[in-house]
């Protein structure tokens, strides 16, 4: 017979990979210690997509939640009992609650992370938005934008299939998508909001094509930081929302839910992940 779990022990984790880099464990462990929560730990697990249902289906009734990284935001899903309506409309989840009786439900907070980042910026609606690059995450920013752009989008892209891509996720979510090439990117730079979700180094030619006075730029990058453009931008008074906003914010999101303690506490968890950087 097994003795029984100790139940005021709660878990969670971050699973992916690579995860060694993960910067989830010291935003979630910050949390725990602004909140009180003595008897949580939050760590980190190096899990591909074949290994993903056995350690699913290992985990006890002290666990809380899961944090997914890739390559796992689509290879869960089908291995929950829910997700929510922000996950299924992206295809991707990277939150996972579960419950003592063991149900898990996937969400993603990347989408409403990316809406509370530029709100805390100052942005809350904009008539128009261009997207760099044509990857998961600029699946995400077409959701975000689903919220917050009352007009066209502009999407710029390297192939035909990511154009297509692009537009098929444009008319799934409910936004107006126009596709241009890459090679067209510096016009995206005078748009009242530019979401960069390409990998480093991918946007630093556009910086010298920057305009006097730019709005808003959206960099999903957090390492290294800041990019060229973003640098750039900074440089011309622009705002700039970086990729560490989106990671505290959506995190915020995945401890309240995890935890159901709100607020989290955004300033404790965006000083740890400042320091946690400045340290590397």
């Amino acid at each position: 017979m097994s003795e029984p779990t100790d139940r005021s022990r709660r878990r969670a984790a971050v699973l992916g990979s690579p995860i060694a880099h993960s910067l989830s464990p010291v935003l979630h462990r910050a949390a725990y210690a602004e909140l009180g929560l003595a008897d949580w730990s939050y760590e980190r697990f190096e899990v591909d997509e074949a290994a993903l249902p056995d350690f699913l289906a290992g985990l006890g009734p002290e666990w809380a939640g899961l944090s997914l990284t890739m390559p796992l935001k689509r290879a869960v899903i089908p291995l929950l009992d829910s997700v929510t309506e922000t996950a299924a409309s992206v295809e991707a989840v990277n939150t996972v609650v579960l419950t003592e009786d063991g149900r898990r439900t996937g969400d993603n907070t990347d989408v409403p992370g990316m809406v509370a980042a530029l709100r805390e910026h100052g942005v809350e609606s904009v008539e128009s938005a261009a997207v760099l690059g044509a990857g998961a995450t600029a699946s995400s920013a077409l959701a975000a934008l689903a919220r917050i752009c009352t007009g066209e989008i502009t999407a710029y892209v390297r192939s035909a299939a990511r154009a297509a891509e692009m537009r098929q996720w444009g008319e799934r979510l409910g936004v107006e998508v126009r596709t241009a090439d890459w090679a067209d990117a510096a016009r995206a730079l005078r748009a009242p909001l530019v979401i960069a979700t390409t990998p480093a180094g991918t946007t630093d030619a556009l910086a010298a094509a920057l305009p006097e006075r730019p709005a808003t730029l959206f960099d999903v990058l957090y390492e290294p930081w800041p990019t060229a453009l973003a640098a750039r931008w900074s440089a011309y008074g622009g705002a700039v929302v970086s990729g560490l906003d989106l990671l505290v914010h959506q995190a915020v999101i995945q401890v309240e839910q995890m935890t159901g303690r709100t607020p989290a506490p955004l300033a404790a968890m965006r000083q740890a992940g400042e320091r946690a950087l400045a340290a590397r």
